[in-house]
């Protein structure tokens, strides 16, 4: 279950992004702060602010709240009080009940329990979310407005035409007024939030880069297809055909494959789920019962059923009675004609039409023939947000580094003698193991690697999948801390390393551990080594640990939360050119072929890591696309990440 929290003050739109967000997704929602208005309702009806009064009057009329984001309503007893707890009397009232301790308390608990009831994911906004209800959630958002911004949004739910927007204006900054002087201000975000201003963005902008935070950690469950058929009909050779790799178990013997087993699969920018199912029967024994039963429940768990038929062999009757269940499922289906090896199977094949499942997409999972088609067709109906849940919400952190630099032992260190919280990912021994660690008031996900010893493809046996494991944990981590050996001068595999990270676009923390065995020389040496070798990734946040001692392990949480943010960050448009323009006036591109480029604009083309898009008359030399990246750094920081800036060649419109 998936928790995502908006934070920041009252106006700033909170409310309606929340909605938007749990629609899109198809989940839950709650309103903290209706809770908190029916309170301060409820307060003003019995016209008293004592909590044993007001707990009496809930023991009787007890308030509930409809988490559907589409109606989201509250109500006390059988009430409906959605409304009236918008009116200007209750928001004047709310901060005040709000800093009731034992109000909170009661409410709290109320919170958690809306929360930890929801099935697939929540969103819940309101203040203090971050920090107090649901410290643990999985993305954390501190949204905010300038006070025009919000006092606009206000005036908006309120439906008393004789409040004037002075008034709401004055009721939102006493509420700050007030909410500032409590003990714990629910004005401040949690350390780990991410920070969105939206007083100059529209509602689906502000929607939309919250979605896109939510794609890039991947929070959103991505869409599982079930690949069904009959037994020795080829499904998990489709299934590697589909990743790109012999991972699904093949041999001719039928009913190799008895459990669902799920792929992650990504074509033409979509990424999703296979999972491979035994061999479905519709009169099973033995063993082949359980299998049996397990590709009936891939037809509940999926969100896309794809029924493969051996074309060569044609429909059997066993074929026509799995058409019955595919129909009661009632879930898009997809028809695969697998082994069509020439155009004779395939004009063979068309008989299939005659199963009732619509036309039937020819394939050669052997070969691959065919299998792009398939896999376009796939993508047509894959739903945004599918059932599989492939992330837990935790920050996933790669150690990386060759080997004997002290990986391990700076988990270790990072854990602990007693670890919080221990995790180990099902699988072979080539898959690498995670780590669910507190450090820093925060859990993160490490995943500890296999030293690289040489390159990919001059490596070996274990050296050649230790690499390979490296760079999938690479691919599937958010921040990599980089871990090299202070002690020893600095090797060419290191700066290999470094380079595939680079590559990556992943954010970076450089950890130099061994600390307590460097001497002053040394110390001297490491910095020229740095200077030399390293010099091209000065944004990198560099920290000294001793893993054996666990000398200043504590100092890796902030530089991992630092980068982070770094790689999440977003410059508002406006502010992005507005510092082009200063950039170019000052210095401006150099001239090329006898011409000067004109730089027109730029736009922030995504995040993790930060990409901006310069948009100019002509070609710009690397060299001042360099320097725009500098300066960027210069001017809105980014330390710990990396920054992607291209060129766009616009051609100017003719008269």
């Amino acid at each position: 279950m998936i928790v995502v929290a908006l934070d920041g003050p009252s106006g700033s739109g909170k409310s309606s992004t929340a909605k938007g967000i749990a629609i899109r997704a198809g989940w839950n929602y709650l309103d903290t702060g209706a809770l908190y208005r029916a309170v301060a309702l409820i307060a003003l009806e019995i016209k008293s602010d004592e909590p044993k009064d007001i707990f009496a009057y809930l023991a009787l009329n007890r308030i509930s709240f409809n988490a559907d984001p589409k109606k989201p309503i509250i109500s006390i007893g059988a009430r409906d009080i959605s409304t009236e707890i918008r009116s200007m009397d209750v928001t004047a009232k709310v901060s005040q009940i709000s800093a009731l301790i034992d109000i909170r308390k009661e409410l709290l608990n109320i919170q958690r329990m809306i929360i930890e009831s929801a099935d697939k994911g929540i969103v819940v906004e309101g203040r203090d979310i971050g920090t107090v209800v649901y410290p643990d959630a999985a993305l954390k958002i501190y949204l905010t407005a300038d006070i025009n911004a919000r006092t606009s949004r206000r005036e908006e739910e309120i439906t008393d035409e004789t409040i004037s927007r002075a008034q709401v204006a004055e009721s939102l900054e006493s509420r700050d007024l007030l909410d500032s002087t409590r003990v714990v201000s629910p004005l401040l975000p949690a350390s780990d939030a991410v920070h969105i201003d939206s007083t100059d963005i529209t509602l689906e902008e502000t929607i939309e880069r919250i979605w896109e935070l939510l794609k890039e950690r991947s929070l959103l469950g991505l869409p599982i297809v079930a690949i069904l058929g009959r037994p020795n009909v080829g499904k998990s050779t489709l299934i590697n055909r589909f990743i790109g790799r012999r991972e699904a178990i093949v041999e001719d013997t039928p009913g190799v494959t008895r459990d669902r087993v799920q792929y992650e699969c990504e074509w033409g920018g979509r990424r999703f789920m296979v999972m491979d199912t035994g061999g479905w029967e519709s009169k099973p024994d033995g063993i082949s019962i359980a299998i049996t039963a397990g590709a009936e429940l891939a037809m509940e768990e999926a969100d896309i059923l794809a029924f493969v038929v051996d074309a060569q062999v044609g429909a059997l009757d066993e074929d026509d009675v799995m058409v019955q269940e595919l129909r009661k499922a009632k879930k898009p289906t997809i028809l695969i004609a697998n082994k069509v090896d020439g155009d004779q199977d395939e004009s063979d094949a068309h008989a299939l039409w005659n199963l009732g499942l619509g036309e039937p997409h020819f394939v050669s999972g052997l070969h691959g023939r065919g299998s792009g088609d398939l896999l376009d067709a796939i993508t047509k109906v894959l739903p945004e947000v599918g059932r599989a849940q492939v992330q837990d919400g935790y920050r996933r952190i790669a150690l990386i580094g060759r080997p004997n630099v002290g990986k391990s032992s700076l988990l270790n260190a990072l854990a602990g003698e007693n670890r919080s919280i221990v995790d180990d990912v099902a699988g072979t021994t080539r898959d690498p193991v995670d780590s669910l660690i507190e450090i820093g008031d925060q859990i993160w996900r490490f995943v500890d690697t296999a030293g690289i010893k040489k390159r990919a493809n001059q490596a070996s046996g274990t050296d050649y999948y230790a690499t390979l494991r490296t760079q999938t944990a690479l691919e599937r981590s958010e921040c990599v801390a980089l871990v090299l050996d202070a002690s020893e001068p600095i090797t060419e595999q290191d700066l290999r390393i470094v380079s595939m990270v680079e590559d990556s676009g992943k954010a970076m923390v450089l950890v130099l551990n061994k600390w307590d065995l460097v001497d002053e020389d040394r110390r001297d040496q490491l910095e020229k080594e740095l200077d030399r070798h390293l010099g091209h990734i000065e944004w990198v946040q560099r920290v000294n640990v001793a893993a054996k001692t666990g000398w200043h392990r504590d100092r890796l949480a902030p530089a991992l939360r630092t980068a982070l943010s770094s790689w999440e960050k977003r410059v508002p448009t406006s502010k992005l050119n507005s510092f082009l323009g200063a950039l170019i006036g000052a210095t401006p591109p150099p001239v090329r072929g006898g011409k000067q480029p004109r730089v027109y604009y730029a736009t922030q083309a995504g995040i993790a890591p930060p990409k901006f898009v310069v948009f100019s008359s002509g070609w710009i030399e690397p060299s001042y696309r360099r320097f725009i990246e500098r300066r960027l750094r210069e001017e809105f920081g980014f330390p710990g990440t990396p920054v992607q800036v291209a060129i766009r060649v616009k051609e100017r419109e003719k008269e």
